[in-house]
C-alpha cells in the first residue's frame, strides 16, 4: 500500500511539473477573462494579495480591452500600502543578460499607484522578493513602456508588485510582458522600429550625442544592478551622463514612434 501511494504522488509531481523557461512574451489573451481571487493561477502563472481589509478585498483581474486583447488588472480593494504580486513561470536563473520589458498604466479615474519588477527564489514567499528597479508611480491612464535589465541570479521568478500608495480602491494594469536578450552596443534592435538611432560619447565622457531625425520620447538609464541612473529628453541632440561614474549601463530610448530600443554604453 505505501509503495502504492509513493507511485501516485511521483505520477502526480511528473504530470503538474513544469519546465523552466528561458524567455517570456505574455499578452495575456489565451488567459480565461475573469474578476476575483480565483483567476489564478492560469497559465503557470500565479498572484499573492495582502489579507482581506474591509469590503471588497484585493483582486487580480483579467479585463478585456476589446473582444480579444487580454490585460492584467490589480485592484488594491480596500488595501493602501499593502502589495500584491504577479509572479510569472519559473525562469532560466537568469545570467544578467536578458531585460524584462512590459507595460503599465494606472485605470481612468484612479489614484496613482506604484509597479515594481523583482525576483523571488519562492514564488509562495514574497520575502524572498528582490527589487530590480526603483518603483515606477503610474499616474497616466495611457500605457507606458517600463524596461529594466535582469542581473545575474539565483532567483527563478520574475515578480511584479504593486502597491495602491495614495488611496485604498487603486487599479492598477499590466500588459505585454517580455523577458529577452539584451541588445547590443549603441544599435537599435527593433526590427519593427522604422527609425534607425545611433548615439555616441562625446571625447568628455560627459554627454551621449545622438543621430537621429526625431527626437526620442523618453530616455532611461540603469546602472548594471538594474537600478535607474537617468531619465529625460534630448537637449540639443545630446543626453547629460556627467553625473554618472565609470561603468556599464543600459540604456532604453522610446522612439518618436513608440517603439522601444535598448542598448548600452560604457563610461570611461
Amino acid at each position: 500500500m505505501k509503495l502504492k501511494l509513493l507511485l501516485g504522488t511521483l505520477m502526480f509531481g511528473a504530470i503538474t511539473a513544469h519546465a523552466q523557461v528561458a524567455t517570456i512574451n505574455e499578452n495575456f489573451n489565451s488567459f480565461t477573462q475573469g474578476q476575483g481571487q480565483t483567476v489564478f493561477p492560469q497559465n503557470q502563472w500565479t498572484a499573492i494579495y495582502p489579507p482581506p481589509v474591509g469590503n471588497p478585498p484585493a483582486m487580480m483581474n483579467i479585463i478585456a480591452n476589446g473582444a480579444t486583447d487580454n490585460f492584467v488588472q490589480a485592484y488594491s480593494g480596500a488595501n493602501q500600502n499593502s502589495p500584491q504580486y504577479l509572479i510569472s513561470p519559473q525562469i532560466i536563473a537568469p545570467a544578467g543578460d536578458k531585460t524584462i520589458t512590459f507595460k503599465a498604466r494606472r485605470n481612468t479615474g484612479s489614484a496613482p499607484g506604484s509597479v515594481q519588477v523583482g525576483l523571488a527564489s519562492n514564488p509562495a514567499d514574497m520575502s524572498t522578493f528582490v527589487a530590480l528597479a526603483t518603483a515606477t508611480t503610474l499616474t497616466s491612464d495611457v500605457f507606458q513602456t517600463i524596461s529594466v535589465p535582469v542581473t545575474a541570479s539565483a532567483s527563478q521568478y520574475i515578480v511584479f508588485k504593486f502597491v495602491g500608495v495614495f488611496a485604498p480602491h487603486t487599479v492598477m494594469e499590466i500588459d505585454d510582458v517580455v523577458y529577452a536578450a539584451n541588445s547590443t552596443l549603441a544599435v537599435s534592435d527593433n526590427v519593427k522600429s522604422k527609425e534607425e538611432i545611433k548615439f555616441a560619447i562625446n571625447t568628455e565622457n560627459t554627454a551621449l550625442q545622438f543621430v537621429t531625425k526625431k527626437d526620442p520620447k523618453n530616455i532611461q538609464i540603469y546602472s548594471a544592478l538594474g537600478q535607474k541612473m537617468a531619465e529625460g529628453k534630448l537637449s540639443g541632440q545630446q543626453f547629460d551622463i556627467s553625473a554618472l561614474q565609470t561603468g556599464v549601463y543600459y540604456i532604453l530610448i522610446e522612439t518618436a514612434e513608440g517603439t522601444l530600443v535598448k542598448s548600452k554604453f560604457i563610461k570611461k
